[in-house]
């Protein structure tokens, strides 16, 4: 959803140590807390918001930790947003701060990355250069559809004997009433994993609609489906991280933000904060 260069996983030292290409990444022994994480973007106030969370890792839709961001305890996930991230440099900093690196960001949105299938098989090759643990383009809608983008695109890997380690995946969720709306995000979950059998990073998670512009629910019923979630997704071991969206909030009105400027808690950033 994140647009590169507007608003919108720990490092290990085994990362240094890179095995062939095509392996199965060795299981990893992650903290119930170190599963969940965050988008995260510019914001004042914000390298505390980020600590006040608890978030075990964050991404910021960039290659490379942005310079607002000071020291925390959650660890950087690198992103290679879209065709035009493929450089040299964009790669040579990504694979800084492995072991994991995410694919393209929505290919299957034109306002997004906006990538044909043949166009991201084609450019896999230079992200598997960097020998990170490669997670999967992550698609903004689809990604159980037998013939949907993420579906010809595993397919390609697997015909061309690419690299890829786990299923990236976004979810909007436009029923506001919190039970019903995780028993939609795990349903599509858990069609995901079946039809790939591979580990999934949910990277963009909220309560959103988006007829007439992006609108959110109230605080309490956003908040409440957060506390819902975060059990539901605890208790499905092959989630190997989800993040939500995002860590700001505006200064006033409705988000889905964590934290407004200033690391100021909504009610939605208090009920993460208290996850396990």
């Amino acid at each position: 959803m994140k647009r590169l260069g507007a608003l919108l996983v720990i490092p290990l030292l085994a990362a240094l140590l890179v095995t062939p290409a095509h392996a199965a990444p060795a299981p990893e022994r992650v903290q119930a807390r170190d599963v969940r994480g965050v988008g995260v973007w510019e914001m004042r106030g914000v390298t505390k918001a980020l600590r006040k969370s608890r978030a075990g890792w964050y991404h910021a839709w960039t290659a490379e930790p942005p310079a607002y961001v000071g020291r925390t305890r959650a660890a950087f996930v690198p992103m290679v947003w879209g065709a035009g991230s493929v450089t040299d440099d964009v790669l040579a900093a990504a694979a800084q701060h492995g072991p994991w690196l995410l694919g393209f960001n929505e290919p299957d949105l034109a306002e997004q990355a906006d990538m044909s299938v043949d166009e991201a098989l084609a450019l896999w090759p230079r992200l598997e250069s960097t020998g990170l643990r490669l997670v999967s383009p992550a698609v903004a809608f689809g990604g159980a559809d037998a013939g949907g983008w993420l579906d010809r695109f595993m397919t390609g890997a697997e015909q061309r004997d690419l690299q890829v380690d786990a299923v990236a995946l976004h979810w909007y969720g436009g029923d506001w009433r919190p039970r019903r709306a995780v028993a939609q995000l795990t349903d599509y979950l858990d069609a995901v994993h079946e039809r790939y059998a591979k580990p999934v990073w949910l990277t963009e998670v909220a309560l959103m609609r988006f007829d007439g512009g992006a609108r959110v629910p109230s605080a309490r019923v956003q908040a409440r489906f957060v506390k819902l979630a975060g059990r539901a997704l605890a208790r499905r071991p092959w989630v190997s991280r989800w993040a939500w969206f995002g860590l700001p909030a505006p200064a006033k009105g409705p988000s889905s933000g964590l934290y407004r400027p200033g690391a100021r808690p909504t009610a939605v950033g208090k009920a993460y904060a208290a996850l396990p």
